[in-house]
Order: structure tokens, then sequence, then C-alpha cells
């Protein structure tokens, strides 16, 4: 017999296995799941992708045999389902099985699960503990349905006198490889990428993750004025990816088949968070341009700031970043990291929630 750990270092154990799903799951969430029995671990397991089995199922598929559950315990980081999806409910399953003990990191803020997968545990005669174990896993999910909206983030490059561009409209490039490498992981971390239609036109960007190939890669998304005013050789429109354009006109001219657009009189920070929410979209990226940043701050929708510091110094009249945000009052930020990436600064700091 191996050490008896506590039920923090087995959830623990269950974290670590959750984070091997990581831009996997999509709009699930990560879990992991550890099987213990008189100190020993039996089996680990982790959702591997959305759609796919869970990662209470996949832990007992990894037993010797499934007569190992009987009388075991179940570390997971997640309150297990208890419904039927695209998987049957693993609630059900821990019962059949003969698991005697689950201890659950977090209760499930889904308000499908919400507390019905452990009453169903207890009603199966399963010993529950809620561990409310400090989650690093699962930000923007449990944002998600505590607030019914998408974890928004702002991220900007900026030089040391606070421009993000110089004043003639052509793109600036301030910050190095590994600043660009490093917005790349964090892109790949969202479900959908924001920006307006002036960034639209002056970096014709094409908005994808170029450093891993993801199996649900971020919506990209543009808001226009007319999208018939928009060239049909844009970068953004040469990539297989979902594209939402958001239009204030309706289109009357053919796009490419992975292009959705929206149409509304006006498209607000407040109406496009909506539009996200009722999509089931749980985080969103606002990567530019400026002017569309400080609405979004302005309006009081942002819950984490991503900035990139380059040493240079522009100077006269470029863009400074969030130009135009009016505020009533100081924003607050909490939780400030810096960490060097190359030779720039990167600076991230989110609301309390």
């Amino acid at each position: 017999m191996g050490k008896i750990f506590s039920d923090k270092e087995y959830l623990a154990l269950a974290v670590a296995e959750a984070k091997k799903g990581t831009n996997r799951t999509w709009k699930n969430p990560l879990v992991g799941a550890v099987i213990v029995r008189g100190g020993q671990v039996l089996a680990t397991g982790h959702h591997h992708q959305f759609g796919q089995a869970h990662a209470e199922i996949n832990a007992l598929n990894h037993l010797v045999s499934l007569k190992q559950a009987r009388g075991a315990t179940m570390y997971v980081t997640l309150e297990p389902c208890c419904h039927t999806g695209k998987t049957p409910p693993c609630a059900k399953r821990l019962v059949a099985v003969g698991i005697k003990r689950v201890v659950i990191g977090q209760l499930d803020p889904n308000p499908i699960v919400s507390g019905k997968g452990v009453a169903l545990l207890k009603a199966g005669g399963v010993d529950v503990k809620i561990a409310n174990y400090p989650m690093v896993i699962n930000h923007a999910y449990n944002f998600f349905y505590r607030h019914k909206r998408p974890l928004i983030t702002v991220k900007y490059a900026m030089s040391l006198d606070g421009k993000i561009n110089r004043e003639n409209g052509v793109r600036t490039l301030l910050t190095g490889a590994a600043a660009w490498r490093d917005s790349q992981k964090l892109r790949a971390a969202q479900q959908a990428i924001l920006i307006g239609e002036h960034t639209l036109q002056v970096d014709d960007p094409q908005l994808t993750v170029r450093q891993q190939i993801l199996r649900f890669p971020p919506i990209r998304i543009v808001l226009v004025r007319n999208v018939n005013s928009l060239r049909t050789d844009l970068a953004l429109f040469k990539a297989p990816t979902p594209v939402w354009i958001l239009s204030q006109t309706q289109l009357w001219h053919r796009l490419p088949p992975q292009v959705q657009v929206f149409v509304a009189n006006e498209w607000t920070p407040q109406t496009i968070s909506a539009l996200l929410a009722k999509k089931g979209i749980q985080s969103l990226m606002v990567e530019g341009g400026s002017y569309l940043q400080a609405a979004f701050i302005s309006q009081n929708l942002v819950d984490q700031l991503v900035v990139y510091m380059a040493p240079k110094i522009l100077g006269g009249q470029g863009l400074a970043a969030v130009k135009g945000a009016l505020l009533p009052e100081l924003i607050d930020f909490k939780q400030f990291t810096y960490q060097a990436v190359g030779a720039d600064l990167r600076i991230s700091s989110q609301r309390e929630d």
C-alpha cells in the first residue's frame, strides 16, 4: 500500500488530469477524475473532447477490471452530470458500478446539473463530499453560468507612451515574436474573437490560431456598418473556420459558406454580449480596435485585461489605447501579474468576480 494522501491532494491530481483536455472540450468544462481505494490510485481519466465520454467514465474504463470500482472513492473536479446529453448521465453510472464515496471539487453551475447530480448519487447510497476546492480551471465556464454572459477579455499591445498605432492608419508592429506566440495561446483559449471594421481594413487579419490545430477554433467576429462593403478577398475569408459578421444592413451578395451574418439596427457591447450568451459562447476576446475596446470598457463589460507593452515610444499623434473611453469612475482591476515575453512585458489583470 502506498502513501494515503488527503482529499485535497487527490483533487489536485484530478485537476492535473483535467488540464489534459485543454482547448478540446469547447463549451464543456475541463474535468478530471481519480479512482482510489486503500490509498492506491487505481485509475485516472479526463474529458478528452466535446461530445465524447466524460472524465468519470474514462476513469472507470481505465480500471483493470470494473469490479475494482465497488467500494472505491472517486475524486472528480466537477459534480457528475445527471442528464442524458451527448453521453449518458455519469452519476447513474457511478451508482451502478458500486462507487462508495465521491469527493467533488465544486458543484456544477450549469442549472441542468447544479445539485441534481449530488442528489442522484446520495439517492443511490453514495457518500458525497463537496470539497469546494479552489479551482484553477473552467474560469469562463463558471463565469458564464453565474453571470449569464461570456467572460470578456480585452487584449492589446502598446508602446511605453500608451499608443497602439502610428497616426497614419498603417499597422504598427510593436511587439516581438515571443509576445506573438503568447498571444496565440491566449487566442486559442477563447471561444470567440471580436474586432471592429477599422482593424479589419488596416490589418486585414486572419484571426486564426496558427500555433496549433484546434478541433474547435474560436469564432471570428467582425463588427461592421455594411456587410456588403466587405471585400471578398479579405484574409478573414480564406480560412475555413467560422466567421460571424455583425452588420447594420442585410446581406445581398454571396459570402463564403463559413460566414454567418447577424443584423441589428445598432450593435453595442450589451447586444453583442447578449447574442453570444444566447449562442452559448462562454468567452470573448476583444482584440481591436481601440474605439471598440473603449466601448466595452465604458460599458463596464471587461472582466480581464491583457496588455503587451513594448519598449518603444511612438510619440506624435499616435492612436492611444482604449481611445474615447468615457468612464464615470475609475475601473479597478485586481490580481495584476507581470511576465517578460522576449523583449516585451505582458501585464494581465482581472476584475474581482
